[in-house]
């Protein structure tokens, strides 16, 4: 007599997983035969709140409806679905959790469970853009709050009262006058007959209220598992007659296969088959690149026997890419005139009458994500039905290209969602999910497809490399008056349709045309840029150069005019203001509202004051140590971040200390912000220092940890400490995932020029501070 007692786990792990999927048919077993209670509600099609965001305009939207997201069985047991994919964001603990909050459920009797890949259902599942909590924290609420709702009023109509007399306290519903109460499993089939409470009739917590929510007491519901090594992720899944697949793919973005020879490989112990994949022409969003797979008894034969393939490749049109050169082209579009998509003022003009010019040209490389997991996939297609398994960020936009690829409805293609070792925007592209579903379709059982690391960082999906060059202008009082920024990159775009070579509005929008200094004369260009590999998002996307190049600037111009960094800063930031672009076409701000998400200066002058109090910006740091500061909008939050820096006789680098003020608006776990942003000063050491894809003749030069490296834990910065700023009372929640990684670079390059005297224009550092 309960709902989802005994939850079906994912079928194929063999660990101890609490991943577990739902089905219509157990909701319907909960409302009709067992008694249990879910709740019933309308679709809501707005956002019934003092700001909107642009959840609505998803694929798919915003499905606000308590029947797909909560259940309570007889025991009182309450689950809830966490229908976003879980990377170390801590997304599956934080959006239950705010449902959990309203419907005054105790969080030690709520179970998480998963959602399979259905945008139909659940709506928008993409996991990226650091959109979760933003998107989501009204709608959940509102959730949790028409749950309360309906057990309060079933608990009022049994014992005869007004239901305003009642309250749900801690799991259990109060009646105060005569101190009766009843348990949210006793009220479960009672609660369900009750009608659903209008949306402009719910009455949400006051926050003062509130048990869990912002109160940094909660941990991620994975993490004993996570810990104890039972938690499951894409590569511990099993099923029964399960192949082993691994693929040489073309070592050249839109090679393509002219021979293979599979004699050799035949006769490794455990290979029992080599065919070919089929491949798309490139571009072709994220379908699969194509070339020969091994069929094996474990991923080990498979290996081996793809070392023993003889293969030729025609690399075709980009064979002679090569990054030394390549770089040289956008240094030379960047120092020409571009597609202008920025102009206030006259900034030609300007720069000519200016009496200096400060010029910084600055060079990021391609980057590649290396989550601690590879992509993995399993899937299971048998006719016009396929089943995955696997750890992707966007399981609805899996399903949908599942479909597509095999031909077959989308109602018949299940997307699980395991635990994802990492992400970062890899697992937003779900070529290796197509993969397995056309190796499974061909040979007529259940593959698991194994990228190496060799694999991950030869065809992944990489950071575009950038050129981006600033020239400012002064006036004999050292006052900015002009500002031309250039900004070269291959597009996202590319990865889409061919013959893309201006950056899209989504990448302009990332520190360019939105750039947020008061100065008069204003240009920013895009000059051409053709791709010549596969470009994808990566968190931050975009920022990540902006940024280190305009705050880089900032430094170059304190120096140039003898000022102190932070007030160079705050100056060229100027009055508190919202600002206008309006000589912008197509602005893009993180797909939000401008009303309810401007570029307010007031926020991003705070952050800068506030970390400059906290970390004690001017004190006194010992001989070869540094300080540098940097500021960014993105993802519609605002960050500043002071680095210590520590440089000794033989060049060798560490990071003492950094600091970081964040306004991220109305937040849920301020534990989960410190770990993102604590993640964050790791991956923009690694990437400062180390990050580096190169190409040769059409080639990755790097294969794996050695040659791609990361900060060690030795390398790590020693201390991290993190400011949140209180919200205000209708401050909407923004984005925390991927917002601290762009300010650290430029802060790190500021803090190594106060302690050495040299500016680094070009990443990553390597050996440029060696004597």
């Amino acid at each position: 007599m309960n709902f989802i007692e005994n939850p079906t786990k994912l079928r194929g792990f063999e660990k101890n997983v609490k991943v577990e999927k739902i089905s219509r048919r157990s909701i319907l077993k909960g409302l009709g035969i067992t008694g249990g209670f879910v709740l019933a509600a309308p679709v809501m099609s707005r956002q019934a709140f003092a700001y909107e965001t642009g959840a609505g305009k998803m694929p798919h939207g915003v499905v606000v409806d308590p029947r797909v997201f909560v259940a309570v069985a007889p025991d009182g047991t309450v689950t809830i679905v966490a229908h976003r994919s879980e990377m170390g964001t801590g997304v599956r603990t934080s959006l239950p959790l705010i449902v959990a909050e309203e419907m005054e459920a105790d969080w030690s009797r709520v179970k998480v469970q998963q959602a399979h890949g259905d945008e139909v259902k659940f709506g928008n599942q993409d996991t990226d853009g650091s959109r979760s909590t933003r998107h989501y924290l009204i709608p959940m609420r509102q959730i949790g709050a028409s749950a309360r709702t309906m057990l309060e009023q079933a608990a009022a109509k049994r014992w005869g009262v007004p239901a305003t007399e009642v309250k749900a306290v801690n799991h259990e519903v109060v009646h105060s006058a005569s101190g009766r109460k009843l348990g949210f499993g006793e009220l479960a089939a009672d609660a369900a007959k009750e009608s659903v409470p209008s949306i402009e009739g719910l009455k949400l917590k006051d926050p003062k209220d509130f048990r869990y929510l912002t109160k940094g007491q909660i941990g991620i519901v994975d993490l004993h598992d996570i810990t104890t090594g039972k938690a499951g992720y894409g590569a511990d899944v099993r099923l029964p007659g399960m192949k082993y697949a691994v693929i040489a793919r073309p070592p050249v973005t839109g090679g393509k296969l002219v021979s293979f020879d599979p004699a050799e490989a035949m006769k490794i112990s455990g290979v029992e088959k080599v065919m070919q994949v089929r491949g798309w022409p490139w571009p072709s969003k994220f379908q699969p690149l194509g070339g020969v797979a091994v069929i094996a008894r474990n991923t080990g034969a498979a290996i081996k026997g793809r070392d023993a393939l003889k293969l030729v490749w025609d690399d075709g049109a980009n064979g002679k890419y090569d990054s030394v050169a390549y770089r040289k082209e956008l240094e030379e579009a960047a120092r020409k005139p571009g597609l202008v998509v920025r102009s206030e003022g006259d900034a030609d003009t300007a720069l000519k009458g200016a009496d200096k010019v400060i010029v910084g040209e600055y060079y990021i490389p391609h980057l590649a994500h290396v989550s601690m997991e590879t992509p993995v996939a399993v899937a299971d297609v048998k006719g016009d039905k396929a089943e995955i398994w696997a750890p992707v960020q966007s399981p609805g936009g899996t399903r949908e290209d599942v479909a597509k690829t095999l031909g077959i409805p989308e109602q018949n293609v299940t997307v699980n969602v395991t635990l994802l070792g990492g992400g970062f925007g890899r697992k937003s592209k779900c070529d290796y999910a197509l993969e397995a579903a056309l190796l499974s379709k061909e040979l007529g059982a259940p593959v698991k497809v194994q990228w190496t690391r060799e694999d991950d960082i030869h065809n992944g999906f990489l950071h575009t490399v950038s050129v981006e060059r600033i020239e400012a202008g002064l006036d004999k009082s050292g006052k900015v008056i002009a500002w031309r920024h250039r900004s070269v990159a291959p597009s996202i775009a590319s990865t889409f349709a061919a013959g893309t070579v201006h950056q899209a509005s989504f990448e302009l929008g990332m520190g360019l045309v939105d750039m947020p200094f008061e100065i008069a004369n204003i240009s920013c260009e895009n000059p051409e840029a053709a791709a010549h590999t596969r470009i994808g998002w990566f968190r931050s996307v975009s920022n990540i150069p902006r940024a280190f190049a305009v705050q880089s600037m900032v430094g170059e111009l304190a120096q140039a005019t003898g000022r102190d960094q932070k007030e160079m800063l705050l100056e060229l930031i100027g009055s508190p203001r919202i600002i206008k672009l309006t000589s912008v076409k197509d602005l893009w701000n993180y797909g939000e509202p401008y009303d309810s998400y401007p570029i307010d200066t007031a926020r991003l002058r705070k952050v800068v004051e506030l970390v400059a109090e906290k970390g004690e910006w001017g004190r006194q740091v010992p001989k070869g140590h540094g300080l540098g500061i940097a500021v960014h909008r993105s993802f519609v939050s605002y960050i500043a971040t002071i680095v210590e820096v520590a440089v000794d006789d033989k060049g060798k680098l560490s990071v003492p200390r950094v600091d970081t003020a964040i306004d991220c608006g109305t937040y849920v776990n301020p534990e989960r912000i410190e770990s993102q942003i604590e993640g964050a000063a790791i991956m923009g050491l690694s990437l400062a220092k180390y990050g580096e894809i190169s190409f040769k003749d059409g080639k990755v030069e790097q294969k794996n940890f050695d040659d791609f490296q990361v900060v060690r834990i030795d390398e790590s910065p020693l201390v991290t400490n993190v400011y949140i700023v209180p919200p205000g009372s209708d401050t909407p929640p923004s984005g925390v995932g991927e917002p601290g990684v762009p300010p650290f670079a430029p802060a790190l390059m500021n803090a190594i020029f106060a302690a050495t005297g040299k500016r680094i224009r070009a990443l990553p550092i390597g050996k440029q501070l060696e004597a």
